[in-house]
């Protein structure tokens, strides 16, 4: 079978490698239909990722089918599935609270274990969650990455009229815009590209994209950190109202904060990282699953895994939304 191998940063190839064994225990195997390049699979294509290994197979937004199980496994054969690319013990104190984002066991496809940019690959069906019928592949390949996305606005109240504002158009900011959008709000979507801007219009009519500059002296309720730098993440809180919360989804090791405005503000801070599984997943599908949520903008490029120079390279260049496999 074909499989993505990332010897080390930057030496990315296409090799045929021997065909899987049967799954064993609970294990199935998938063969794969789409699969979406994330911007986690760009930091470890570049070596940007401290805790990535090589060599290693990259890719972890995986739409498929499963072809074989194991005995103890549960999916029927021809079952359509999404994968949760990041492991948990299901015994640590976090764990047992339903907090399995944070299991300091926890082990990341395509980073730090190998992924899934092949024809097909074997996982417990521990980390495998079926989709309904009725949801498309194109939308149903956008799962996980959204789910990070309905993750972190658990931790607000986005309602009708809710002033809202997304610091960064990357493909987290066009779903965090897609989805505060749909909830009522009155969106502000801020980047530096105006590519990316100009795809967060095609979202709704009424969301307003604009550059940072064009938004100083603003205040809003709800402000979502989508970028990770560390201008960004200082630009967010200076955009946090009174009583707002700034809801951090982005990644960077440093910034500074007005301290003394966040708290003179009453400003609420929540960093968010990944989901919790299966809940995350059924509330993202159910979202996906409502033809009035427009999230198909969002997909700029489908290419073949032959053609995934050219993919990475697309992705690489910030100009697009997300560049998904088809195999």
């Amino acid at each position: 079978m074909l499989e993505l191998h990332l010897k080390s940063p930057n030496e990315l190839e296409l090799r045929l490698v021997d065909s899987l064994p049967f799954p064993q225990g609970d294990e199935v195997k998938i063969k794969l239909l789409y699969a979406g390049i994330c911007g986690s699979d760009l930091g470890v294509y570049r070596g940007k990722l401290a805790h990535a290994t090589y060599p290693l197979r990259p890719g972890h937004e995986l739409l498929g089918t499963v072809i074989e199980a194991g005995e103890q496994a549960t999916f029927p054969l021809g079952t359509r599935v999404v994968i949760l690319p990041n492991t948990f013990c299901g015994e640590c104190e976090y764990c047992q609270a339903g907090k399995t984002n944070i299991c300091p066991e926890k082990k990341s496809m395509g980073v730090n274990q190998d992924g899934g940019f092949s024809e097909e690959f074997i996982i417990s069906s521990k980390f495998v969650f079926a989709i309904p019928d009725g949801l498309t592949d194109k939308r149903a390949v956008l799962i996980e990455p959204f789910a990070v996305v309905v993750h972190a606005l658990k931790n607000v109240a986005i309602n009708k009229g809710t002033r809202v504002a997304i610091v960064g158009s990357g493909n987290e900011g066009m779903l965090a815009a897609a989805l505060s959008y749909h909830l009522g709000a009155q969106v502000t979507a801020i980047d530096i590209n105006p590519n990316k801007l100009e795809l967060v219009r095609s979202l709704g009519g009424d969301i307003r994209a604009v550059y940072p500059q064009e938004v100083e002296g603003e205040s809003f309720e709800v402000v979502i950190e989508a970028a990770g730098t560390k201008q960004s993440v200082e630009q967010a809180f200076h955009l946090a109202g009174r009583g707002g919360a700034v809801v951090l989804i982005g990644l960077t090791a440093e910034a500074a904060l007005p301290v003394t405005q966040i708290v003179r503000n009453e400003v609420t801070i929540y960093g968010s990282i990944i989901y919790n599984f299966p809940e995350d997943y059924q509330k993202t599908v159910d979202y996906l699953s409502n033809p009035a949520f427009n999230i198909e903008p969002i997909i700029s490029r489908v290419l073949p895994l032959s053609d995934y120079q050219e993919a990475y390279n697309t992705a690489l260049s910030g100009d697009y939304g997300k560049v998904i496999f088809k195999f």
